[in-house]
């Protein structure tokens, strides 16, 4: 039998919870404020081939509280997909700057993590999402600027780029099937950056902290200088200089050396060029 559709009842309305008034003398909701250490953390996407891609890392960021994206020479502009994929972070792309390679992109930075595939060219210290996170979240509440870099869809990062990285962070996937895209690999990490500062925010860590860590390209000066009085006292006699020199980025780098530290190494450096040149003068 068919029923009168006026025997129906209406259905009950739905509370606007989003939009309701606060009743008088309820409490408001609290609201979170700006997160200051998440300022200092930056997204950094290489060579990325797809812009739907870019716009799935937008939305995985604003997602997780995070808001600088930095994008370093991607194959394609943004468009409609980008946008479409951000749904609704445009303020992440809009803001992101395009920079043609990953030392400008870094340049500033005081700590930079690739994030790769656990077999890697370059012997790199690999962290786990968890344990990259929260050393990620103390270092920019001390002050620094710290970037986590994503490297292209098929390919990853190069040996170049990865030579520009203090650690490598990498994502324990399934041996069987590891393949995690683009906003996937993002939304991991940045959900894990998350999980820190909240922890991080409960805790409310207070105390002194240590002189500003070094940034990247304090860093790089030091280590092209390096370089330099090495060969002022013929250190590699002879021998091909790259590999005593990565083994001393290394060293240094696990170091985690402030701007002190490198001015008084750099200081030192400075010396001994200059005993160098004095003893070549008395030859």
């Amino acid at each position: 039998m068919n029923s009168d559709p006026r025997d129906t009842p209406p259905p009950p309305e739905r509370p606007e919870i989003a939009n309701s008034p606060v009743a008088p003398g309820d409490a408001a909701p609290p609201t979170a404020a700006p997160d200051p250490a998440a300022a200092r953390i930056r997204i950094v996407l290489v060579g990325t081939q797809h812009p739907g891609n870019i716009g799935s890392a937008a939305r995985a960021m604003k997602t997780m509280g995070l808001s600088r994206l930095v994008l370093v020479a991607p194959e394609k502009a943004l468009d409609r997909d980008a946008y479409a994929m951000a749904a609704g972070a445009d303020d992440v792309l809009e803001a992101a700057p395009i920079l043609p390679d990953l030392a400008a992109a870094v340049a500033d930075c005081h700590w930079v993590l690739g994030c790769t595939a656990r077999s890697r060219r370059i012997a790199l210290e690999e962290l786990h999402p968890r344990f990259a996170a929260e050393r990620v979240d103390a270092r920019a509440r001390e002050g620094a600027q710290v970037a986590l870099v994503f490297g292209r869809e098929r390919t990853g990062l190069n040996n170049d780029e990865l030579q520009l990285c203090h650690a490598a962070v990498h994502i324990p996937a399934n041996p069987d099937y590891s393949s995690l895209n683009l906003g996937a690999a993002v939304q991991v990490l940045s959900y894990e950056l998350r999980i820190a500062a909240l922890a991080a925010a409960a805790a409310d860590p207070t105390g002194d902290h240590r002189d500003p860590p070094a940034s990247h390209a304090q860093l790089e000066g030091f280590f092209g200088q390096l370089g330099e009085a090495l060969d002022a006292i013929d250190f590699h006699k002879g021998r091909a200089p790259e590999s005593a020199m990565r083994k001393l980025r290394r060293l240094f780098l696990r170091a985690d050396l402030d701007e002190r530290e490198v001015r008084l190494l750099r200081g030192v450096l400075a010396d001994v060029e200059r005993m160098a040149m004095l003893a070549g003068q008395r030859r």
